[in-house]
């Protein structure tokens, strides 16, 4: 039986940029196995099976799955496959403000979709879940070794240190000194299996306040090997993570702020992702992220 599919790069303004995603808009018939080597095949981050929702009031089901297991939570899948849905015409482009409403693991997951000119150009996500902080994280030492990096280029000071966060989707942020460490970070795998693999999160964002666009205010690199992904070029489940990380941490007091992470740069795949946190009385009350996408190709698939 043939499937169709559609592919976008997602968290960029142009195509083989960003981190390419492909999406099964009508993915009836398929069973877990089927939809795990369906995305074994293509062999990106994530690919994303469209099913009808479970409540009739939101727009539909989303299943995603990276090369080697299903993901509960995914950012650019969540981004791309909403986009994709509105530019191929499948649902029709909501009112401004209007959600899309995906129902992933993690729950009902809102998305709005970011308009030019009367045409879908990205869109808008608000974690399904507020930020949630880990456990005490391996020693600096061993999180160095994980990463192929030196302790002192690791960043561990009043404002920033290594610190397990979530928005739905578990990651250990570990902060260094600029762009130079973030350019050496490489998994060591014997390291990264002792350290990295049982803790609260096996996906690791290494990020900098060292970016290298005028927009940017931070630069990150997502390992996540036990994923089937080596590295990964956009992360917005991670950049939400970050979000809950900098809101706690940069003391900017009540109300709306954002952020801009460049990643991918590293890959040859330049992505920009947007984040965004409202706080009231000092706690997080909601997180967005939100990025362009644009579409590549279409095809079908044999099963």
């Amino acid at each position: 039986m043939r499937y169709r599919f559609v592919t976008t790069d997602v968290f960029t303004d142009r195509r083989f940029g960003g981190n390419p995603l492909a999406v099964l808009p009508d993915a009836r018939g398929l069973d877990t196995a089927a939809m795990q080597a369906i995305a074994r095949e293509f062999n990106l981050s994530e690919t994303t099976f469209v099913l009808p929702a479970d409540d009739p009031s939101h727009t539909c089901r989303v299943r995603i799955f990276t090369p080697a297991r299903e993901m509960a939570f995914a950012g650019h899948p969540t981004v791309g496959t909403a986009y994709v849905l509105v530019r191929t015409g499948i649902v029709p482009l909501p009112a401004a403000g209007t959600a899309l409403v995906l129902e992933e693991g993690v729950g009902p997951v809102p998305v709005t979709i970011t308009t030019r000119d009367g045409a879908a150009v990205g869109a808008c996500l608000t974690a399904a879940r507020l930020p949630e902080r880990g456990p005490t994280p391996p020693p600096v030492a061993e999180l160095a070794a994980a990463l192929s990096l030196e302790v002192a280029d690791i960043v561990v000071d009043g404002r920033d240190a290594p610190q397990g966060a979530s928005c739905g989707a578990p990651y250990l942020i570990v902060p260094v000194t600029g762009r130079g460490a973030l350019a050496r970070a490489a998994v060591e795998p014997a390291t990264w299996r002792r350290v990295i693999q049982g803790w609260w999160a096996d996906a690791v964002y290494v990020v900098c306040r060292d970016p290298e666009t005028d927009q940017a205010d931070l630069r990150a690199r997502m390992f996540a090997p036990d994923h089937g992904v080596v590295e990964d070029p956009a992360t917005g489940s991670a950049a939400a993570a970050l979000a809950g990380y900098l809101a706690a941490r940069d003391g900017r007091g009540d109300g709306t702020h954002r952020w801009i992470v460049e990643q991918g740069f590293e890959m040859g795949r330049p992505s920009v992702i947007t984040i965004e946190v409202d706080t009231e009385g000092g706690a997080v009350r909601a997180v967005r992220v939100a990025g362009e996408c644009v579409m590549v190709s279409e095809g079908s698939i044999e099963v």
